[in-house]
């Protein structure tokens, strides 16, 4: 009964902020509409108080928070695992992703979920004193399923990327807190496919030139993507980048600076998710300028790079549709939306390099299983793409910052 109700918690806490979330873009979309050039003043401020906040009150809030739960797993420390995965870094990773989304940061919610998520179920951990690495695991599960309305994901996430084997003595569990935060979900927001339905197909030989192409372009773009947040991290620590480590929260002014000026170029189209370009992109109508894909590609990446919590799941799925649309205006050779389709699966699988989820999360978002067998294979290609750029996944290198040097080798 303790696990059933820690993950009926975390559906709640998963629906709850993605409420949150919506409410903070819906804000930030009015301020638009009263004044077009208020991101140049409020974005670097909202990124100046949210980096600083996560810092100083909230710490190992930053980011997504899918590293900061791979490095709980491996800690054996209690002590160190609380200071990753606890009520208040959850509150903090909440409060904060809100704030970001308030002030136009290119960020989503369904990454730091996944730390919402490990975090209830640890706490639950500390009541039932069993299984709290398979709580975290299972949180983490719950966490994704409950954000996408996507259980099969939250599974096949939880398997391939956070534990990275299959574990039947935690099986069990996965797939139980999963059912119980997707209840939750389906009570609470209804049954609902996270883009809308899609029925778009691949109909002729010439027509699937199209898998190759953006799986192998989104892919060597989702390893440039990983390889830049990889090297920013590096250089932090050089002297070359030392100010950036002196200066933080200028640093991230800096970065909200560049953010605004993105969301300019892009006629406001950049902020946020990108949900609603996405959404005009599957359908062909009123789609987005393009250079939609490079500049929200540029704004998610200064996010990420900036220290304020905030996820890159769903801004990449945007980048990737971005992508899909630019390279049908070079080739053509496939149905607009069909492309859209392929280019969020080749990138998404070449930033997180976790092909088995990034078609089950595409499949699920769309339910488009028309293009079930295009999509696995642009998955795949996407993610060997990437691996030319980058040979470790994002989510594990970023991982070893939150270990200590012994246990990060």
């Amino acid at each position: 009964m303790i696990f059933v109700a820690g993950g009926l918690a975390v559906g709640v806490a998963a629906v709850g902020f993605a409420l949150l979330a919506d409410a903070m873009g819906a804000l930030f979309q009015d301020l638009l509409a009263w004044q077009p050039l208020a991101p140049l003043v409020v974005t670097p401020l909202g990124f100046v108080v949210a980096n600083l906040a996560a810092r100083h009150l909230f710490p190992n809030s930053q980011g997504s928070g899918i590293p900061q739960v791979i490095a709980a797993r491996a800690l054996q420390d209690e002590t160190a695992r609380h200071r990753l995965v606890s009520l208040r870094v959850a509150f903090g990773k909440v409060m904060l992703t809100g704030l970001g989304l308030l002030c136009g940061a290119s960020i989503g919610r369904e990454g730091p979920t996944v730390q919402v998520g490990a975090s209830v179920m640890y706490a639950v951990g500390h009541i039932s004193k069993r299984h709290q690495r398979g709580l975290v695991l299972a949180g983490a599960a719950a966490g994704v399923a409950a954000a996408f309305n996507a259980p099969l994901a939250g599974i096949v996430f939880a398997i391939e990327e956070m534990s990275r084997a299959f574990e039947a003595r935690t099986s069990g569990l996965v797939i139980g807190t999963v059912i119980c935060g997707g209840l939750v979900s389906l009570a609470w927001l209804g049954d609902y496919t996270y883009f809308g339905m899609s029925s778009v197909a691949l109909h002729g030989a010439p027509v699937w030139l199209a898998v190759p192409v953006c799986g192998g372009v989104g892919g060597l773009l989702g390893g440039v993507f990983s390889r830049l947040m990889l090297l920013a991290g590096e250089i932090g620590h050089l002297r070359v980048g030392g100010w950036m480590q002196r200066h933080p929260a200028l640093f991230a002014g800096v970065c909200g600076l560049g953010v605004a000026l993105c969301g300019l170029a892009s006629a406001n189209q950049i902020y946020g998710t990108g949900y609603a370009s996405v959404l005009h992109l599957l359908s062909g109508q009123d789609a987005p300028p393009a250079d939609f894909g490079v500049l929200k590609f540029a704004a998610t990446l200064l996010s990420a790079i900036s220290g304020i919590p905030g996820g890159i799941f769903s801004p990449s799925l945007s980048v990737g549709a971005g992508i899909g649309r630019n390279l049908f205006d070079v080739f053509a050779i496939a149905p607009m939306p069909a492309m859209v389709v392929l280019g969020m699966v080749g990138y998404f699988a070449g930033v997180v390099q976790a092909p088995i989820t990034a078609f089950v999360i595409v499949t699920e978002m769309t339910g488009d299983h028309a293009l079930l067998v295009p999509v696995m294979l642009t998955a795949m290609i996407g993610h060997s793409a990437s691996r030319l750029v980058c040979r470790e996944g994002i989510y594990h290198a970023l991982s070893r910052r939150f270990l200590p040097v012994d246990a990060g080798h």
